[in-house]
This record gives C-alpha cells, structure tokens and sequence, in this order.
C-alpha cells in the first residue's frame, strides 16, 4: 500500500470538519466558535491531522494564519468528500420518500430581503433539510463562489467572468430616494436637477454600484458620488439625516420607519435590475439544492418585497 494513501486514510471526518473550518476563518478562535468547540480541541484535532498526513498545513507569518500549498489540497479534497456525503444522505432519504440533508446558499447583502421570504416557506416544506445561510457584500460572496464553498447564490449582478448558470428570480428595481420633505418631492423632475445635491453610494464593486454606473453611462451622466457607504442601511440612515440623496433597491425602503424617506419621481428611473439564482454550469447539485432551485424559481416573484405605498 502507498505510503502517504495510508496516512491519508488515518485522517477522520471530525479532523477533516475541524480543518475546513480553520481554513475558511484563518483563526482557531473563530474556527472554535463555529463548531461550539473549545479552542484548545480544535488545536488538537488540527495537530491529530497534520501528525496522521506528515505534512504542516497552516503556517503564521506574524499574527495571521496562512494555509500552506498542502494545506490547499487538502481543503479542496475535505469539500469533495463532504459533497459526496451530502449527495449520499439525500439519495438514501429520497429512497425513504424523504427529501432531508443540507442546503448551502451564499447571498449578497441586498437579497436578504427576498431570501427569508423564500427559505421560510421552503422549510416549512422540507423541514429537515438543514440550511447554511451566508449573507455578505459581493466581494466575499464572489470569494465564496469562487472557492465553491456553498450550492446556490443570490446575486443582483453576477459576476461574468465565471462559467455560471444564472436564473432570474425577481425584480429589483433601483430608485433615487431622499429625505422626507424634500423641495423636489411629489414633482416629476429631471437627474440633472438633482446635481447639486450630494450623493451617497455603495462602495466600488457592490452589486448595486455596478448597475447605477452602467445606467449612467449609457444615459451619458457624470458619476461623482459625494460619500461612499458600505451598507444600505448605513446609507439609509445617512439620506434620513439630511446628508444627501441615494440610488438603492426599492426593496430596502420596507423596513425605513414611515415618513424618514421619500422616493423621488425621477425621468429614467427606476433603473431595471433583478435578483439572479446562481451556481457553477458544471456543478452537480444535490437534491435539496435543486429542491431549493425549483421552489425559488416558482415563488421568488411572489416572495419579493411589496414596493412601500
């Protein structure tokens, strides 16, 4: 028998969790926290591991962690084996007439507020499939998806530099919004009269950005945001204040205390935008991930957020 095949056949399911879940924080203390683990366990099983393949799989340059090149492999082998467990757990539920196991969903900050609509309904169906929901900006969401650590995606722009399969869900349409009483609200008004006020955007890259920037463009305006916020909320609250106008998902507004804000009736606007279901062409997806598609893909324009009257 191979030398190192046999040392790689001593590692354990617990060892390789506890692996992955250091390598996808770079912090044993974070790591411990997910897995509701002492941190000196996790240290041991990461020990336990690295004993059984001979191989360093961490180093710390200064204060931070740094997966080796080995330590690469074997985060790219521990997800394949996980994978197939998953599919192997669904086929024998789906033998049972039972749909169960784990579902992965990356989101990006602005869909989470279509994704809850969808996943509680969803649950409600297929209670005992587990859900992993991770909702960050889409710099991290792309990261994700790039490293292939979840089933599924939300995005409002998908990154097209990928091989994706992307489905429209809904419809997620861009407004300019201001503070109430603003001298221009309840007239139809023209973007350039809004030049002079200060703009409040979303940080380069975000999805939102990225379909304000190609609306203007092909409108020919200039685009010179005044501020830039790396939140909607943050960016709610600013206009709110009185520090100048925003372009964001009409959809943020639902949850804006009545009478903070107002949508303004600008020409040209909304600007068209949607949100995309989305996953690697090529990947094979387990049942309750393609369970999740099917229902998304049903429910999603019923699941939108109703636009604030």
């Amino acid at each position: 028998m191979n030398k190192s095949r046999f040392h790689t056949r001593q590692t354990t399911f617990r060892q390789l969790e506890t692996f992955l879940a250091v390598a996808e924080h770079l912090s044993v203390t974070e790591a411990a926290r997910t897995l509701h683990l002492a941190q000196p366990s996790v240290s041991t099983q990461l020990a336990k591991l690295e004993q059984a393949l001979q191989m360093e799989l961490f180093e710390q340059l200064g204060k931070r962690l740094y997966l080796t090149d080995a330590g690469r492999e074997v985060q790219a082998g521990a997800r394949e084996i996980f994978d197939a467990l998953d599919r192997l757990e669904m086929r024998l539920a789906q033998l049972n007439g039972l749909t169960t196991g784990q579902l992965r969903l990356g989101a990006v900050t602005t869909a989470k507020y279509l994704v809850p609509r969808l996943l509680g309904p969803f649950c409600r169906q297929y209670p005992q499939v587990e859900v992993q929901l991770n909702i960050a900006n889409r710099s991290d969401v792309i990261r994700c998806l790039e490293d292939n650590r979840d089933d599924l995606y939300v995005f409002s722009q998908p990154p097209d530099h990928l091989d994706l399969e992307c489905v429209a869900l809904a419809e997620n349409p861009l407004v300019v919004i201001a503070p109430a009483g603003h001298r221009l609200s309840g007239q139809r008004i023209r973007w350039e009269q809004l030049a002079q006020e200060p703009f409040l955007s979303r940080e380069p890259g975000s999805g939102t950005r990225l379909a304000i920037e190609d609306h203007f463009a092909r409108q020919g305006w200039p685009y010179k945001p005044h501020m830039t916020i790396a939140s909607n909320e943050a960016i709610k609250e600013s206009v709110a204040a009185g520090l100048g106008i925003a372009i964001l998902s009409r959809h943020t507004l639902i949850h804006t205390a009545v009478g903070n804000l107002v949508e303004l009736d600008v020409e040209d606007f909304p600007i068209a935008n949607q949100w995309y279901l989305v996953r690697w062409r090529r990947k094979a997806l387990s049942p309750a991930a393609q369970a999740f598609s099917s229902f998304a893909e049903m429910q999603a324009p019923l699941a939108a957020p109703a636009p604030p009257q």
